[in-house]
């Protein structure tokens, strides 16, 4: 998965000058002339930031906003604004986009919001993997593990657990082994760490 730029803007001038800008500051940066060029050629996979004009001829910037968040949509959004659409703007915010950054801009500014935007979409897209994989570790447990892990993130030891579930010390062990190499770990305290994760 590529973490970039996607930059879309209907003015060839602003889109060589932006594309430019961000390569000098190490960031990678695909161009699209439309918002439906870059609707055709969107994944959820697709990483980093979207740098986007609000008013375009054909699909507005705004309009390209609304229907990503209808397919999902998790890629930081930065909207490149005149001064008469910042109510617009705002408005994008309170739906979730990251920022509006108002034409003229300062370049340095700019920047920094595009590094702050692929940043978070780095995280966000860790956090989510890792809670993927917590979720699907979970999902191979028998009621029986589950029940053991619940006991053993409680503190309590096999001889409770034993006595609570009313089976054998053998058997807690062996649910215990079974869980533990299920979830990765190899103590008790490493499960409730990777549990806490989950909060």
């Amino acid at each position: 998965m590529t973490h970039q730029v996607h930059l879309v803007d209907d003015d060839e001038a602003i889109r060589d000058a932006l594309s430019w800008l961000l390569q000098s500051r190490g960031l990678t940066c695909q161009t699209y002339p439309s918002a439906e060029s870059f609707l055709a050629g969107w994944t959820a996979e697709v990483g980093g930031c979207l740098l986007l004009d609000i008013r375009m001829g054909g699909m507005s910037g705004l309009e390209l906003f609304e229907r990503l968040l209808i397919r999902g949509n998790r890629l930081p959004v930065i909207f490149l604004t005149g001064h008469g659409d910042v109510p617009m703007a705002v408005s994008a915010l309170k739906k979730g986009a990251f920022d509006f950054v108002e034409k003229p801009f300062d370049d340095n500014e700019l920047v920094n919001r595009v590094l702050e935007a692929v940043q978070l979409d780095t995280y966000q897209r860790a956090t989510a993997a890792s809670c993927d994989s917590l979720n699907s570790r979970l999902e191979r447990l028998t009621s029986r593990e589950r029940q053991v892990m619940e006991l053993i993130l409680a503190g309590k030891f096999n001889k409770v657990i034993a006595d609570e579930l009313q089976i054998s010390m053998r058997t807690v062990e062996v649910h215990r082994a079974n869980l533990f190499e299920k979830m990765g770990v190899r103590t008790a305290v490493e499960l409730s760490q990777l549990m806490s994760t989950r909060n």
